[in-house]
């Protein structure tokens, strides 16, 4: 099971997929009860068509294993292929748990076995939602980072790229024939443009943006 996660401070939208009209009328109602946004879908494909355009965010996923036309594992691996992945929360009875438990392996975020409490069920979506806050920021600070590595010049790039392969700056000066002052200058430049102190810290942060051999792709 994954560790307890801060609740979201703000609400947020299940996405319920159940082929059983009863349940997905009565999760309905507790998911709305506690605040939630919730749209319900009676298949697989109705939920994908909805998530052709970007869900309303954070979100999860409450999808029942057990469906037509479509499995719920055969969803998740659909929900796999598209741009905004969200956590996924399985519901299960009691046959289908060695599916559930191969679905978390491959990315789901739980499963909650049929009969539950709602407490249960209730706590799950939470902690699904917490974790989709997490990745939201996540991104948000990537996309933040990459625009700073992005003001870099040229020459500041190919000092940084150095640096943080943890060359000396002589070394460094005469790789790209330059002056071992210019290459202190750019140093320099390059650690107040991206608020690190050290090559240790630069490396850190250019793996947290994913950069790739200087490319900045």
């Amino acid at each position: 099971m994954p560790d307890t996660v801060p609740t979201p401070p703000h609400p947020g939208t299940v996405y319920l997929v159940d082929d059983e009209a009863a349940l997905r009328e009565a999760l309905t109602f507790l998911f709305t009860a506690h605040g939630l946004d919730t749209h319900a879908f009676a298949s697989g494909p109705a939920l994908l068509q909805a998530l052709q355009h970007p869900p309303a965010l954070p979100a999860c996923i409450v999808l029942d294993v057990r469906m037509e036309p479509m499995s719920g594992l055969q969803v998740f691996e659909a929900l796999q292929r598209l741009a905004w992945p969200l956590p996924v929360v399985f519901l299960s009875g009691h046959g289908d748990i060695a599916m559930a438990v191969d679905a978390i392996k491959r990315g789901a975020f739980d499963f909650v076995e049929k009969p539950f409490h709602d407490a249960v069920l209730i706590e799950r979506v939470h902690q699904a939602l917490a974790c989709c806050v997490q990745a939201m920021q996540q991104h948000d600070s990537v996309r933040a980072l990459r625009t700073r590595l992005a003001s870099l010049s040229p020459r500041e790039r190919e000092v940084m790229v150095r640096v943080a392969a943890g060359k000396l700056n002589k070394v460094i000066a005469d790789e790209l024939d330059i002056a071992m002052r210019t290459v202190e200058v750019h140093r320099s430049r390059v650690f107040a443009k991206l608020g690190v102190r050290s090559a240790a810290e630069l490396a850190t942060l250019l793996a947290k943006a994913g950069w790739q051999d200087g490319a900045g792709r």
